[in-house]
Protein backbone atom coordinates (compact mmCIF):
# COMPACT_ATOMS: atom_id res chain seq x y z
CA UNK A 1 0.00 0.00 0.00
CA UNK A 2 2.58 2.38 1.01
CA UNK A 3 4.29 1.75 -2.47
CA UNK A 4 1.55 2.39 -4.33
CA UNK A 5 1.14 5.53 -2.64
CA UNK A 6 5.09 6.88 -2.88
CA UNK A 7 4.07 5.46 -6.74
CA UNK A 8 1.03 7.65 -7.40
CA UNK A 9 3.18 10.80 -5.78
CA UNK A 10 5.96 10.56 -8.30
CA UNK A 11 3.51 10.40 -10.87
CA UNK A 12 1.41 13.34 -9.94
CA UNK A 13 4.92 15.66 -9.23
CA UNK A 14 6.02 14.20 -13.16
CA UNK A 15 2.65 14.94 -14.71
CA UNK A 16 3.10 18.67 -12.90
CA UNK A 17 6.24 19.12 -13.80
CA UNK A 18 5.74 18.62 -18.08
CA UNK A 19 2.49 20.88 -17.23
CA UNK A 20 4.85 23.49 -16.19
CA UNK A 21 7.04 22.58 -18.79
CA UNK A 22 4.65 23.79 -21.35
CA UNK A 23 4.47 26.93 -20.58
CA UNK A 24 6.44 29.89 -22.26
CA UNK A 25 7.31 33.53 -22.55
CA UNK A 26 4.61 35.34 -24.70
CA UNK A 27 5.28 35.54 -28.04
CA UNK A 28 4.12 39.21 -29.71
CA UNK A 29 4.73 40.17 -33.00
CA UNK A 30 6.12 43.86 -33.16
CA UNK A 31 6.19 45.90 -36.23
CA UNK A 32 6.44 43.14 -38.79
CA UNK A 33 7.73 44.76 -41.91
CA UNK A 34 5.29 45.27 -44.92
CA UNK A 35 7.05 45.47 -48.31
CA UNK A 36 4.55 46.23 -50.79
CA UNK A 37 4.02 48.64 -53.65
CA UNK A 38 2.78 52.30 -53.19
CA UNK A 39 -0.30 51.19 -55.01
CA UNK A 40 -1.69 48.87 -52.13
CA UNK A 41 -3.90 50.31 -50.01
CA UNK A 42 -4.72 50.23 -45.84
CA UNK A 43 -7.98 48.52 -47.39
CA UNK A 44 -5.46 45.38 -49.06
CA UNK A 45 -3.47 45.56 -46.30
CA UNK A 46 -6.86 44.80 -43.87
CA UNK A 47 -8.15 42.23 -46.51
CA UNK A 48 -5.26 40.07 -46.39
CA UNK A 49 -4.77 40.13 -42.57
CA UNK A 50 -8.30 39.16 -42.59
CA UNK A 51 -7.72 35.89 -45.05
CA UNK A 52 -4.55 35.00 -43.04
CA UNK A 53 -6.54 34.82 -39.93
CA UNK A 54 -9.73 33.59 -41.60
CA UNK A 55 -7.61 30.87 -42.77
CA UNK A 56 -6.30 29.56 -40.03
CA UNK A 57 -9.77 29.81 -37.99
CA UNK A 58 -9.09 33.35 -36.44
CA UNK A 59 -12.75 34.88 -35.83
CA UNK A 60 -11.30 38.52 -37.72
CA UNK A 61 -13.64 41.85 -36.31
CA UNK A 62 -12.60 45.04 -37.61
CA UNK A 63 -13.37 48.03 -34.93
CA UNK A 64 -11.51 50.76 -36.47
CA UNK A 65 -9.15 52.09 -39.10
CA UNK A 66 -5.60 49.95 -38.75
CA UNK A 67 -7.20 47.11 -36.40
CA UNK A 68 -8.55 44.12 -35.91
CA UNK A 69 -9.47 41.92 -33.01
CA UNK A 70 -8.66 38.43 -33.69
CA UNK A 71 -10.11 35.46 -31.45
CA UNK A 72 -9.45 31.63 -31.90
CA UNK A 73 -11.26 29.04 -29.82
CA UNK A 74 -9.85 25.45 -29.92
CA UNK A 75 -11.72 22.98 -27.93
CA UNK A 76 -11.73 24.65 -24.15
CA UNK A 77 -8.83 27.06 -25.18
CA UNK A 78 -9.44 30.89 -26.19
CA UNK A 79 -6.82 33.18 -27.07
CA UNK A 80 -7.79 36.82 -28.41
CA UNK A 81 -5.42 39.21 -30.43
CA UNK A 82 -4.89 42.89 -31.27
CA UNK A 83 -3.70 43.14 -34.69
CA UNK A 84 -2.46 46.72 -35.92
CA UNK A 85 -1.38 47.81 -38.85
CA UNK A 86 -0.53 50.69 -41.78
CA UNK A 87 1.01 50.37 -44.71
CA UNK A 88 4.52 49.84 -43.36
CA UNK A 89 4.23 47.06 -40.94
CA UNK A 90 1.89 45.32 -38.10
CA UNK A 91 1.94 43.92 -34.88
CA UNK A 92 0.14 41.39 -32.75
CA UNK A 93 -0.33 41.74 -29.09
CA UNK A 94 -1.77 39.32 -26.94
CA UNK A 95 -5.06 40.72 -25.08
CA UNK A 96 -7.06 37.75 -23.28
CA UNK A 97 -7.09 33.90 -23.26
CA UNK A 98 -8.87 31.62 -21.24
CA UNK A 99 -7.50 27.84 -20.26
CA UNK A 100 -3.99 28.72 -21.67
CA UNK A 101 -2.60 29.49 -17.98
CA UNK A 102 -1.42 33.32 -18.86
CA UNK A 103 0.27 34.11 -15.44
CA UNK A 104 1.56 37.62 -16.47
CA UNK A 105 4.63 37.02 -18.70
CA UNK A 106 4.01 32.87 -19.24
CA UNK A 107 1.56 31.33 -21.45
CA UNK A 108 0.87 27.66 -22.63
CA UNK A 109 3.34 27.23 -25.76
CA UNK A 110 0.63 26.01 -28.07
CA UNK A 111 -0.13 29.79 -27.90
CA UNK A 112 3.22 30.72 -29.31
CA UNK A 113 2.30 28.26 -32.07
CA UNK A 114 -0.75 29.76 -33.32
CA UNK A 115 0.69 33.22 -33.36
CA UNK A 116 3.80 31.67 -35.32
CA UNK A 117 1.48 30.63 -37.81
CA UNK A 118 -0.66 33.73 -37.91
CA UNK A 119 2.13 35.69 -38.46
CA UNK A 120 3.54 33.58 -41.45
CA UNK A 121 0.02 32.96 -43.24
CA UNK A 122 0.07 36.82 -42.71
CA UNK A 123 3.75 37.11 -44.39
CA UNK A 124 2.01 35.05 -47.41
CA UNK A 125 -1.08 36.67 -47.60
CA UNK A 126 0.68 40.39 -47.83
CA UNK A 127 3.54 39.02 -50.22
CA UNK A 128 0.28 38.08 -52.65
CA UNK A 129 -0.62 42.12 -52.92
Amino acid sequence: MKKTLQLAVVFYAAVFLLAACRSSPILNIDNAPINISATHSSADIKKAIIRAGSALGWQMKSDRDGHLLATLILRSHVAIVDITFDKKSYTIMYKDSKNLNYDGTNIHSNYNGWIQNLNQNIQAQISTL
